[in-house]
């Protein structure tokens, strides 16, 4: 099983990245996602020029459109699709932001009709924006989606109502930034410094909405200095939580 590859976008067509995963690419930091760690040329693939095709979501696809050229890392989801109605298999790779984000794509894609191919089309939006959907119900904003007419749009709210409250938080703009067609702004958290960041903090005895909602804070308040390079570079996990902490 591979659960997560970094390293440097070759090139991104429409929702599938192509990734030089190897090299200085192993050692290189990440954008929107966890920093690597070690020297450059680090880790299970130093020495080797390996290229990885890497299915993503529409929304992770957009996040990362104007990203070629630069390092990144995903934590990943393996499956096999099957070929010629199923007398043969090709392996595939699903890339995501952050594992709550593969969470969520595990849970969307047990609603019936619904498949991992389906599912990577009608993620045209972040899994916060959808699981709000869900919660109130919103057949209409979820026939927003690609793939998604009414009748499925009732049937996800159908199999997912009470199952997607975890996921409302997750990966949208943070309070103050311009909406996205409409969809409503909800605090939450994208890289996976962040992520894991917000584990620490649980594991300190915060709630995870509470977690979530510190770790959005400073980093929205670092951008709102107006020190861009500040707020902008990959954060580490230990500097988060000290600067909730030091926020208080």
């Amino acid at each position: 099983m591979i659960a997560r590859v970094r390293g440097i976008i070759e090139s991104i067509e429409e929702q599938t990245v192509v990734l030089r995963a190897g090299g200085e690419a192993a050692g290189s930091e990440s954008i929107g996602s966890a920093s690597a760690s070690g020297a450059a040329g680090g880790g299970m693939l130093a020495g080797f020029d390996v290229w990885l095709e890497i299915l993503t979501p529409q929304y992770v696809a957009r996040r990362l459109a104007a990203s070629v050229g630069q390092p990144v890392t995903f934590w990943t989801k393996a499956y096999l699709e099957g070929q010629n109605q199923g007398t043969s298999f090709i392996p595939r790779l699903i890339g995501f932001s952050t594992p709550r984000e593969r969470d969520f794509f595990d849970l969307f894609t047990t609603v019936k009709g619904i498949g991992n191919r389906r599912a990577l089309r009608a993620l045209a939006e972040d899994p916060g924006v959808i699981a709000a959907a869900v919660m109130r119900s919103d057949a209409k904003a979820l026939t927003q989606l690609p793939e998604v007419g009414k009748r499925l749009a009732e049937t996800i709210i159908a199999e997912l109502k009470g199952k997607v409250d975890a996921f409302a938080g997750l990966d949208v703009e943070i309070k103050g930034t311009p909406k996205r067609g409409g969809a409503m702004p909800i605090t939450g958290v994208r890289s996976g410094p962040e992520e894991d960041a917000v584990a620490a903090l649980m594991n300190l005895g915060q709630k995870r909405d509470e977690a979530e909602r510190n770790i959005a804070k400073v980093v929205a308040s670092a951008k709102g200095t107006g020190e861009t390079d500040f707020g902008a570079r990959a954060w580490t996990v230990d500097e988060l939580v000290r600067a909730v902490f030091a926020s208080r």
